[in-house]
């Protein structure tokens, strides 16, 4: 019996980390739609798509002849013919809009939000929107529609981020408040004039020019005085102190890492920054890597991974703390998406790089 629990355990997680793997697709030399999922190819089209974005567990695409069709779990499936307009894919959901009509694409199942919506902020695992039949700000998050704010006449937002799975706003009452896993926290009496969200995350100065950061529900003081600057990502907070000094925040503390002002970049969960001698590096969950001797002009970063070609002309691919070489070839396309490199060679080789693996 314990053997066969252990069993269906192993299954069960490694079911889920198959469904987390993410895609990547390409149109081949016969002009057909190929996705790569969970290590294979597969092809999803006949025709090159008009247009097509790509998320974490699904793809939606408008096809040759303008079809919005979703590919998702293993499947493809029309959703209507020539009336989406616009759609978008994040890691938990797709979202698109025919006219006006704002609808969500969740766990395989479709659901209109509002018949009429003009305005519309999207995150990973929640849409906020302005219903535009009874003037409210709503938001869907974990299957349900709540009123975040009601709407007052000749009124606006005087501030707004959205991210993955929070919202920071300044209401009608000038007040900065903050959803977070289906609740509306007050954060703030008064309105908040610089701030910025991500993953669980929001850094703010609040009215009396202090940084504060509320992160998984809790609100540090960072300084009594505002950064001269900072940006947000998944969890964690890079910023340079009101003394110079530039600054991590991430597990609850914060790392000092120097006395300098750097070039860096946030994006999910990476921190790409230039040191005082000019080389780039990398902060990945508390652990930081060298990654050249200087700070290249095109870098891409998403989600667990930074991508470039370096001086060498080698892709090279930082994910998850690791370093690859992908390819020395002349590439004639390359895009990274998620954590997946799809790359091109020539007219007719096409290539999937993902965790040490070419497919």
């Amino acid at each position: 019996m314990q053997r066969s629990g252990s069993l269906l355990l192993f299954l069960l997680l490694l079911s889920i980390s198959a469904i987390a793997q993410p895609f990547a697709t390409y149109v081949n030399l016969q002009n057909e739609l190929m996705v790569w999922d969970k290590g294979m190819i597969h092809k999803i089209d006949y025709m090159p798509p008009t247009l097509i974005k790509t998320g974490r567990i699904a793809i939606p695409y408008l096809d040759n002849s303008r079809t919005f069709k979703i590919y998702y779990n293993n499947s493809t499936q029309k959703v209507n013919a020539g009336f989406t307009n616009a759609f978008y894919a994040t890691d938990n959901l797709v979202v698109y809009l025919n006219q006006k009509s704002l609808n969500v694409f969740d766990k395989g199942l479709t659901k209109n939000l509002t018949p009429i919506c003009d305005q519309y902020y999207i995150g990973d695992s929640l849409v906020m929107y302005l219903d535009g039949l009874k003037s409210d700000y709503k938001v869907y998050y974990n299957g349900q529609i709540q009123v975040l704010e009601s709407f007052v006449p000749d009124s606006v937002l005087s501030g707004l981020s959205v991210s993955d799975n929070i919202i920071a706003y300044n209401n009608f009452a000038n007040q900065f408040k903050i959803f977070f896993r289906g609740l509306k926290i007050p954060q703030e009496d008064y309105p908040v004039s610089s701030f910025d969200a991500g993953r669980s995350t929001v850094a703010y100065v609040d009215a009396d020019r202090r940084f504060k950061i509320f992160h998984n529900g809790q609100t540090f003081l960072i300084d009594n005085f505002p950064p001269q600057s900072y940006h947000v990502g998944d969890n964690q907070v890079a910023f340079v102190s009101s003394d110079g000094y530039f600054k991590i925040f991430y597990g609850d503390s914060v790392r000092t890492m120097g006395f300098f002002n750097p070039t860096y970049q946030v994006t999910d969960n990476i921190i790409a920054y230039k040191d005082p001698s000019g080389y780039f590096k990398a902060f990945y969950k508390g652990e930081i890597t060298d990654l050249e001797n200087y700070y290249p002009e095109n870098i891409i970063i998403q989600y667990n991974s930074i991508a470039y070609i370096n001086t060498n002309n080698t892709l090279r691919l930082f994910t998850e703390g690791e370093v690859y070489d992908v390819t020395n070839a002349d590439l004639s396309s390359w895009q990274l998406n998620y954590d997946v490199i799809n790359y091109q060679i020539g007219q007719g080789i096409f290539k999937v790089f993902y965790k040490g693996t070419e497919y």
